[in-house]
C-alpha cells in the first residue's frame, strides 16, 4: 500500500509537536547546494581554528546526500531552550562565572536525541508498508544542520550564523531524521534580519569579519570550549566571567520578541547556576566530573574548565580572588599554571 506523502507529512509533523518540539519541517538531502563553497571558504580562511575535524570531513559536510544516499528525505526539528531570565544578567557579577544558556542543565545531545529516536520509531511503524529506513543525528555527524533547517523552512541563518525564526527566536536545537521515505517537502525560509546589526555589534571579540561570517578564532564560544591551550593574551580580558560559550549573539536578536518557552525543563537545571568563581576554581578532576555529570560541560576536562576560571578571576578586579589564582599558579597542567599566574598579575 503506498503511503500518502502530504498525508504522511502532516501527521509527521503532528507526531513532533506532540513529542515536544516547537517546529518539523522537510526538505530534500540535496537542498543545500551552497554549503560546499560557504564551508570551503570558511576552512581556507582558517575561521575553523583547531576544529580540524571540519577540514577533514568536509566531503560529508558539505553534502548531505554523500553522507547516506539512500536518503530521500530530511525532517528538520527545533526544540525551544528559551532562558527565564536574561543570561547577560551575570555578567555583572564578576565574582560569578556565565555559563552559556544551553549548558546550564542535561545535555541537549540526550534530549533530543531520545525524543528523535521515537519519532523515527513512530515513523516506521506508520509506512511500515514501505519498509523505510531512518537515521537519527543531533549534532553528532558531519550534517549542515543550520543549512538543512533553512532549506526545509524552520528559519534562516543570521548575520550571526545561527538559525533564528519568526516563530521561535534562536534559543533552539536542532535535530534531523533522515529517511528514505519520499515525503512532501517545506518551502525555503528566506533571510529577515534586514538592516539590523544587534548581533553583531554585541560580540565582546569582534568574531565577525562581515555579516554571516564567523572566525571562530575570535569567538568566546570556542575559545571557552573547543581550543586548547592558553587563549591569546589580546583576547583574555575580552573573555570577562564567561567560562563556559557565550550568548551575547543570541540574546541581542530582536526576534527573540517571538522566544517560546523551552520545550523541557531540565534544559535550565541547577547544577550550573551562576557559581562563585573562587569555588570553581578549586575543583579536582573527580569533583568536576561530579558536578558536570549529565552536562555538556563534563566534555572540556578539567583542566580547560578551570583554565576558563581562573581568566574569569583575572577580569574580575577582585583582589580577594588573588590568593586563589596563586595556589593554582604550579598546576599540574601548564595551561592552568599560565592561567593561575595571569590572573594573579592582574590582580597583583
Amino acid at each position: 500500500m503506498t503511503v500518502d506523502s502530504e498525508d504522511l507529512k502532516a501527521r509527521v509533523v503532528a507526531r513532533a509537536l506532540e513529542e515536544g518540539f516547537v517546529a518539523c519541517r522537510i526538505c530534500r538531502p540535496a537542498d543545500v547546494p551552497e554549503v560546499p563553497e560557504r564551508l570551503s571558504r570558511f576552512v581556507e580562511a582558517g575561521f575553523h581554528g583547531q576544529m580540524g575535524w571540519m577540514e577533514e570531513r568536509m566531503h560529508w559536510r558539505g553534502n548531505p546526500a554523500v553522507l547516506w544516499p539512500e536518503a530521500r528525505s530530511v525532517i528538520m526539528l527545533a526544540e525551544s531552550y528559551t532562558p527565564e531570565h536574561d543570561p547577560r544578567a551575570v555578567l555583572e557579577q564578576p565574582e560569578k562565572g556565565a555559563i552559556s544558556v544551553y549548558a546550564q542543565g542535561r545535555d541537549y545531545h540526550d534530549i533530543v536525541k531520545k525524543r528523535l529516536k521515537r519519532l523515527a520509531r513512530w515513523l516506521m511503524e506508520e509506512a511500515r508498508a514501505q519498509e523505510p529506513e531512518v537515521k537519527v543525528f543531533v549534532d553528532t555527524a558531519p550534517v549542515p544542520e543550520k543549512a538543512l533547517a533553512q532549506a526545509a523552512g524552520l528559519g534562516w541563518q543570521g548575520k550571526h550564523t545561527n538559525l533564528l525564526s519568526r516563530k521561535f527566536g534562536n534559543w533552539a536545537f536542532l535535530g534531523s531524521v533522515f529517511t528514505t521515505l519520499d515525503l512532501a517537502t517545506d518551502a525555503r525560509e528566506v533571510d529577515h534580519c534586514g538592516s539590523c546589526r544587534a548581533c553583531l555589534d554585541a560580540c565582546p571579540t569582534d568574531a565577525f569579519p562581515a555579516p554571516y561570517q564567523l572566525d571562530a578564532r575570535r569567538c568566546i564560544s570556542y575559545l571557552t570550549i573547543e581550543h586548547k591551550g592558553p587563549v591569546d593574551l589580546e583576547l583574555r580580558e575580552k573573555l570577562g566571567n564567561r567560562i563556559y560559550g557565550c550568548d551575547d549573539c543570541l540574546a541581542a536578536c530582536p526576534w527573540n520578541k517571538f522566544a517560546v518557552a523551552a520545550s523541557d525543563m531540565r534544559y535550565h537545571g541547577p547544577a550550573v547556576q551562576p557559581a562563585d568563581l573562587a569555588e570553581l576554581a578549586t575543583l579536582d578532576d573527580t569533583a568536576f566530573r561530579a558536578r558536570f555529570s549529565g552536562s555538556p560541560i563534563k566534555r572540556i576536562g578539567r583542566d580547560r574548565f578551570v583554565r576558563n576560571v581562573l581568566y574569569a578571576i583575572g577580569n574580575s578586579g577582585l583582589a580577594e580572588l588573588r590568593p586563589v589564582a596563586q595556589s593554582l599558579a604550579e598546576d599540574a597542567d601548564a595551561t592552568v599554571a599560565d592561567a593561575a599566574r595571569w590572573a594573579a598579575e592582574r590582580l597583583g
